[in-house]
């Protein structure tokens, strides 16, 4: 976890070590309530700050489903402080509100002539495994 912070060239400070706990103990994106609601103290600018240069860094992505209130997730290593490298969708639950990176086995090529696409996500919404029970 620390080496993360470490290959991003970034400060390796208590509340950035902190921050970054909280993430990788989900599978599924998180709102920044989650986050505001697991720290013991915090100060809501640095706490905004960290997020920031988390997102510039490549640490976590951020996911805006229908204009819905921001979540968060871990980036895989391939992400970086050039780009995002998600080879994934990103899934909404309709039942439960959670939002997913999914894995799938061939992510779709779009061509578009005389467009250069440098980024491009796909959202899903309807029912996760667990809700579609």
């Amino acid at each position: 976890m620390t080496n993360l912070l470490k290959d991003r060239k970034i400060s390796e400070t208590p509340f950035r070590k902190e921050v970054l706990a909280i993430f990788t103990k989900y599978n599924n994106a998180i709102p920044l309530s989650v986050i505001e609601k697991e720290l013991k103290e915090y100060n809501r600018i640095t706490l905004y700050r960290t997020i920031k240069i988390f997102l510039e860094k490549g640490i976590i992505h951020e996911i805006t489903i229908n204009g819905a209130v921001s979540n968060y997730a871990i980036c895989k290593e391939e992400c970086d402080t050039v780009a995002h490298h998600h080879q994934h969708i990103h899934f909404k639950c309709n039942r439960c509100g959670i939002i997913f990176c999914v894995e799938v086995d061939k992510f779709p090529t779009i061509i578009l002539p005389k467009y250069k696409i440098e980024q491009l996500e796909i959202q899903a919404i309807g029912l996760c495994e667990n809700c579609n029970v």
